[in-house]
Formats: structure tokens, sequence, C-alpha cells
């Protein structure tokens, strides 16, 4: 297989504070290949845009690397600060925000947001960058894009400034995409168009894209493989077919248990009792233990083992149920 556009190895964040070191990244690990969608799912506070903020190297202090390492198409860069990270942004990583108007300079029309952007990492004139400027937003469904590139911001609906985001993510032909709960200030109809542009532009620029959202049914819609997250450590990390229909780990199958569609025909969702632990009270062990039906005595004291693809951090993973069936 080809070699990852991005690889995570061992990664942890901390942000020191007065009552000691917490981490909201914790020994993460994962791959993501060209023109393949990785979602990271969880809940609030798992650390989810944390690590996408470290990729990118947006972590805003004290939060900083402690230890792992990331690399880019082959290069190391979680070592790279000031200039060299800034050359790296846009140019090799995009990067799409949940609120678009964060992005975009409401005091500059789109058009030159972009020609700035695509002048700044490629070698091209001003004149082949309002060119491209026009292809990029007729590429992501803007109607009228030869006219509404001279458009402000504010000119624009939800659902139109986030293509127009998308389109700012892609015009410096990055191999590496990170979406970060893209959808969320959508409307539902909206949130389908915009999945759909994802996908398609992933496949045909053959793009490495990090799908970061607590939404399930975004998951299931867009995404080849699922990393879920639970207090800034990977609980699974699978192909997205194997983790939504066989979830290894107790907390993946209550997600997928709380979930509307998921739990279709039940008179009553499912509730995972409790709450995901604060940051500076991690439990020892695996952090789901005092939420876990299945915990024991093993779970409350070494940690679980690491995740590899197509596995679960779990010390008792129901996919020993479905072989005790099968036997």
């Amino acid at each position: 297989m080809a070699e990852p556009v991005l690889s995570i190895r061992d990664l942890s964040v901390e942000i020191p504070t007065r009552h000691g070191i917490v981490k909201p990244v914790d020994g993460v690990s994962y791959d993501i290949r060209a023109g393949e969608i990785l979602g990271v799912v969880g809940e609030s506070g798992a650390g989810k845009s944390m690590a996408g903020n470290a990729v990118i190297g947006l972590l805003s202090p004290p939060a900083h690397i402690a230890s792992g390492e990331i690399w880019l198409n082959g290069k190391r860069i979680d070592q790279l600060r000031g200039e060299a990270m800034r050359r790296l942004r846009g140019k090799e990583i995009g990067m799409v925000f949940q609120d678009p108007l964060t992005s975009l300079n409401p005091l500059l029309r789109i058009g030159d947001q972009l020609v700035e952007t695509m002048r700044t990492h490629l070698k091209i004139s001003e004149k082949e960058a309002e060119k491209r400027a026009v292809a990029a937003l007729e590429e992501v469904g803007i109607p009228g894009a030869a006219s509404r590139v001279n458009s402000y911001p504010h000119e624009f609906s939800g659902g139109m400034r986030q293509r127009v985001v998308i389109a700012l993510a892609l015009c410096a032909e990055p191999s590496l995409v990170i979406a970060d709960e893209p959808t969320t200030a959508l409307d539902v109809s909206v949130q389908a168009q915009i999945i759909a542009l994802l996908k398609r532009l992933c496949r045909e620029r053959g793009t490495a894209v990090m799908l970061i959202t607590h939404d399930m049914g975004v998951i299931a819609e867009a995404t080849d493989r699922v990393a879920v997250m639970y207090a800034g450590r990977l609980a699974e990390l699978g192909a997205v077919e194997q983790v939504l229909t066989r979830p290894q780990h107790p907390y993946t199958h209550g997600l997928m248990a709380s979930t509307p569609l998921a739990s279709e025909g039940k008179a009553r969702l499912h509730q995972i009792p409790g709450a995901m632990p604060r940051l500076d009270a991690v439990p020892d062990g695996c952090a789901f233990n005092p939420r876990c039906p299945r915990a024991t005595e093993v779970c409350r004291t070494p940690p679980p083992p690491r995740v590899k693809d197509g596995m679960a951090a779990c010390w008792h993973p129901l996919v020993e149920d479905v072989e005790e069936k099968v036997s």
C-alpha cells in the first residue's frame, strides 16, 4: 500500500495547570491515506479538535505537544515552528472550521481571499489566480461564481459560506484537509450537500481528509475509517462498516445505541450512564471503566492495550461475544 499522507504516532498533548498537568490527547496513533476520509468521533472534550490543532500547529499556549510524532508525506512536522509551520498551512494542510465566519475576513471580497491564498502558496500570476478563484467557487457549487467572486462573506448564506471555506481550504491543492465539525451549524439538507461535496472532492483530488465530528450519522455517510476517542485516548479504530455494525469497545457500542437511526424500533434510546471524566480526574486503567457494564478489576489497574487498526482498547471487547456465539 502507498505511504500514508498523515501519520500520527503516540501523540500526546499536555496543558500545565495549577492542579497539575492534564492530557487532552494521550498516546493517539492513526494514519490517513490519499483519497481516504478518516472520521474522528467522540463526545465534547474527548480530544478530537485538540488532535487536529496539533497536526496543523494551532495549539494555544500553554497547550503543547509533549511527546509523539506527526509525519506528513514522509516528513516529520511536529517539531516545526514559526514560518516553517506557516508555509505548510494552506499549501500542504487545509482547514475547514465549524463556523465559516472564523475563516473568512469580513472586510475582504471572497475572490481577494482566494487569490491571496493561492498567490502565497503557488507560483502563479494574479490573473491566473483570479481565474482559478472563479473555478474553485464553481467546483464547490457556488451559482454565478464569476459574479459572486466579488461578494463579501455576509452576502452568502451559512451553507454557501461553508462551501466558500472548503474552496479556500482546497485552492492551494493541499494533500491533507482537516474538517472540524464542518456541518454542525447547518440544517440537515445543507449538511447532506456539504458531506457529498467533501466526499466528491476527496475522491477526485485524492486528498486525505480528517473529519472531526460528534455526529455518528455524518460518520456513517462520509467516512472510510473511524477513530473513536474518549478522554483523550483512542477507544477504537477501524473500517466504518466494522465499527458501526460490529463495535468492539463498549463505549462505541453505547454511542451507536444512543443514535436514533441505529436504535430504530426500540422504545427508548440507550443512555450511557455517568459522564466523561474531567481531564484532571481521568481514572487509572481504562478511562471508561466507571461507566462500563463489562468492567472488572483488570480494567481499573493497567491501561488497556494500545489501539491498532481494526482493534479496540479494551480488556473485554465485545467481539468475544460474537466469537462465542459462532463457536
